[in-house]
């Protein structure tokens, strides 16, 4: 059954042109010019991803992107004329799983399509939920919950959270991090993780900025404490 998309794009002709190439490269694609419309879609479809264009008609891309990921973890890729450092890191941290800014290459777009779908299907195959204190991580929902209160993360971000808090107490740097969640190689430098791990802090800690349990170990990289103060 080939994978689904949904662009939501109010350019009319780059939407078809990019339908037409990922049609061609064996995805069902369905396409939307508003963003209230792609949400209506997605209320009504499953998707296996989202391309969703930043500047809209109706409502902001970013905002779609929140309502997007506050209902489920789909995988979404944001596009942008705006090109700027600033932009594709509040598409991160409110759960984009990727950011590209036009113009593009439709190869290159493809590659990341392909990179955050398999991302999101790479969940660890052990069974069962992992307790640390008042956080529950439960692999086989892909759920995370605090104090029993479910707390939302992209993908992504799951899977990154899932490799801290198997490997607890053992350090781990970017390489070794995405290499645990791609199983792949990756490029020598991504800061992009620095900013997955911002949001999943803002999701599982109480003081984001005073983290306990997701640990930075300057120049070396993070580590997952397997307990705070107090908890048995």
């Amino acid at each position: 059954m080939a994978e689904r998309l949904l662009i939501i794009d109010d350019d009319a002709r780059l939407a078809a042109m990019v339908s037409d190439y990922l049609g061609a490269a064996g995805f069902a694609v369905d396409r939307r010019l508003t963003g209230r419309d792609g949400l209506a879609a997605l209320d009504r479809e499953t998707y296996d991803a989202v391309i969703l264009d930043v500047m809209l008609p109706d409502l902001d891309g970013f905002e779609i992107c929140r309502l997007i990921r506050a209902r489920a973890t789909t995988p979404i890729l944001m596009l942008t004329a705006r090109g700027e450092e600033t932009d594709r890191i509040v598409g991160l941290e409110i759960g984009a799983d990727d950011y590209l800014p036009k113009p593009f290459n439709p190869r290159e777009l493809q590659a990341r399509l392909r990179a955050i779908m398999r991302r999101g299907r790479a969940a660890a195959p052990a069974a069962g939920a992992l307790r640390f204190g008042r956080l529950q991580i439960d692999r086989d929902s892909r759920a995370v919950r605090l104090d029993g209160e479910a707390k939302v993360l992209t993908s992504h971000q799951f899977d990154l959270l899932v490799a801290l808090a198997e490997n607890a107490g053992r350090v781990l740097n970017r390489q070794r991090l995405m290499d645990l969640v791609k199983g792949e190689e990756l490029e020598a430098f991504d800061r992009s993780i620095d900013v997955h791990i911002s949001r999943i802090r803002s999701a599982i800690e109480d003081d984001p900025k005073h983290p306990r349990r997701i640990l930075t170990v300057r120049g070396a990289g993070y580590v997952f404490a397997k307990k705070q103060d107090g908890e048995p």
